[in-house]
């Protein structure tokens, strides 16, 4: 069995864009900082997005079965510090950045990279974690800008240079 500790070592090292993930509806407004999100399949549009069990949205993520997936810029690096931020309640997190609603109604952050509107089409329980399988309903994209992404325990912008592979 792999050590706790080694195996969070090494997947420090597997870098990850930022993402706020959010949701609304009956169950009430939420929304947590993570990079436990990739895609699963084109067709249909689908993604996978992690989730702790004993964070204190866990259960209105599941109840509200909405959420939308809200890639951040390096210019949002305030928006992913807020919803890691334990000490600010959602409303404070939402009030403190500008918001619409796609097709689920879950908050999609004005300005982000793309926002992937999703429908949790399933979940299921690994460990610590809910997997959730979120199909598609609406996706937008912004204006391409410079990516925020989170690797060795740091955050790092990606600049608009790019290495083609075998060129580097």
């Amino acid at each position: 069995m792999v050590d706790t500790r080694l195996f969070r070592n090494g997947m420090s090292l597997l870098g990850g864009a930022v993402t706020v993930i959010t949701t609304d509806g009956d169950a009430g407004r939420f929304g947590f900082t993570a990079t436990a999100v990739t895609s699963v399949t084109d067709e249909p549009p689908t993604l996978l997005v992690c989730m702790n069990r004993n964070s204190f949205a866990h259960d209105h993520f599941k109840s509200n079965g909405v959420l939308c997936v809200n890639v951040l810029s390096s210019a949002h690096l305030d928006v992913s510090g807020d919803f890691a931020n334990r000490d600010l309640t959602s409303e404070q997190r939402f009030a403190k950045h500008h918001w619409s609603c796609l097709e689920t109604g879950a908050p999609a952050l004005e300005q982000a990279l793309v926002n992937f509107d999703c429908r949790i089409h399933e979940s299921h329980e690994m460990g610590s974690h809910s997997v959730f399988y979120c199909r598609i309903s609406e996706l937008r994209i912004g204006n391409a800008e410079a990516g925020l992404m989170y690797f060795n325990r740091a955050y790092h912008r990606l600049n608009e240079q790019s290495v083609s592979p075998g060129m580097a």
